[in-house]
């Protein structure tokens, strides 16, 4: 059993699915879980989705297959095993479908195991699978908290693009016109202040309670000997879960509408490119209680919660269906999308065991309650 693990995520690693360039791995799972007995199909974004078992609860693992450009040779070296996705997330989406396959003949439950497309792009995966309104009894999404650590709470994300135009002109007399490029910086900097003044919830502080926000891009100016007319800004906003993407674009606007009553000249448009809204699951709930126990019994060690300051579907899905629901898997975060991902092969291993007893545990509870 040891042996196939490794090679189930190998094979996976070795196939180069940055989102949108699903479609080989895709294939690839939709086989290899058949294979091992789940009732499997694709939908029409490229999810793979598969069923073991059958009756009641039905927990929802979901994971997902694509990654972060940029390919990374397979290796094993020192018990790790190296590759793009080795941490974010094909270690979570292999241990999920490998623990799922001990449950195929259960006849007191049914285990769904969603492969998703699409969640380092625009979450389209996870969103069509709410669409086809999959019901559930619990959920556990597969990303790298370590295997003895569980995520239950991600900040919200907002991305705005903002345009500024000014009348432009020639630069050896620049001081008679107003440059779009400085305009937009004078903006940036009127709006971050927003993120130091946003309140704390409850007198929580760190990271996850506060509103954060970044500069990730701009485009103006031609680099000649014209003053820029045009500049065009992206702003990245990590929302806390006492804030709603909502206020936070309402909060932009406020500025902008005091900025431009000193600045008539100048046009300011926003646009909103995407947005996911905060969540923080229960603490208490069934599927943290088993997961927690479970992580106690395999590695001997007091399972820590966390909240992260990134987004993942688990805020789209939990905020959507109201369902217990936490984030689980192997590797360590911070290896996530750099040059040098990957996974411990024990820890990888001791996360298979995790989810097995996890989902035993809740069919035990859900039987009882």
């Amino acid at each position: 059993m040891t042996d196939y693990p490794v090679r189930l995520l190998t094979k996976m690693l070795d196939i180069y699915s940055p989102s949108g360039k699903e479609k080989e791995i895709s294939q690839f799972l939709y086989e290899e879980m058949r294979r091992h007995g789940f009732k499997v199909r694709q939908d029409n974004v490229g999810n793979v989705i598969g069923e073991a078992g059958r009756g009641s609860p039905v927990i929802l693992l979901c994971g997902h297959m694509d990654t972060v450009t940029g390919f990374i040779p397979v290796r094993i070296e020192s018990n790790k095993i190296y590759g793009r996705g080795a941490v974010d997330a094909k270690a979570s989406l292999a241990a999920l479908i490998i623990a799922a396959s001990a449950f195929i003949e259960e006849k007191t439950a049914k285990i769904v195991v969603a492969s998703v497309v699409d969640e380092e792009g625009a979450s389209k995966g996870v969103k069509n699978l709410l669409k086809e309104k999959v019901a559930v009894d619990y959920a556990i999404f597969g990303e790298p908290s370590g295997v003895d650590k569980i995520t239950i709470g991600y900040k919200g994300d907002l991305r705005i693009e903002i345009t500024c135009k000014t009348i432009g002109g020639h630069s050896a007399a620049h001081w008679l016109y107003e440059s779009a490029v400085e305009k937009a910086i004078e903006i940036w900097n009127e709006i971050r202040k927003i993120s130091s003044s946003a309140t704390k919830m409850g007198g929580n502080s760190g990271h996850f309670y506060t509103l954060d926000s970044c500069l990730t891009g701009i485009r103006g100016g031609k680099g000649n000997s014209t003053v820029p007319s045009k500049c065009q800004i992206i702003l990245d906003f990590r929302i806390p879960p006492n804030l709603s993407v909502a206020q936070v674009i309402n909060e932009v606007h406020k500025v902008i509408e005091e900025y431009q009553k000193t600045n008539p000249k100048v046009s300011v448009k926003v646009k909103v490119i995407d947005f996911v809204e905060p969540f923080e699951a229960d603490a208490k709930s069934p599927v943290v209680k088993a997961l927690s126990r479970s992580i106690r019994e395999v590695t001997r060690r007091t399972p820590m919660l966390l909240r992260k300051t990134g987004t993942g579907d688990m805020n789209i899905f939990g905020r959507e269906t109201h369902v217990p629901v936490v984030t689980y898997g192997p590797g360590d975060p911070a290896l996530s999308h750099t040059a040098n991902e990957y996974i411990v092969v024990r820890e990888y291993l001791d996360s298979i065991e995790i989810y097995k007893r996890t989902i035993n545990k809740l069919i035990e509870s859900h039987e009882s309650a």
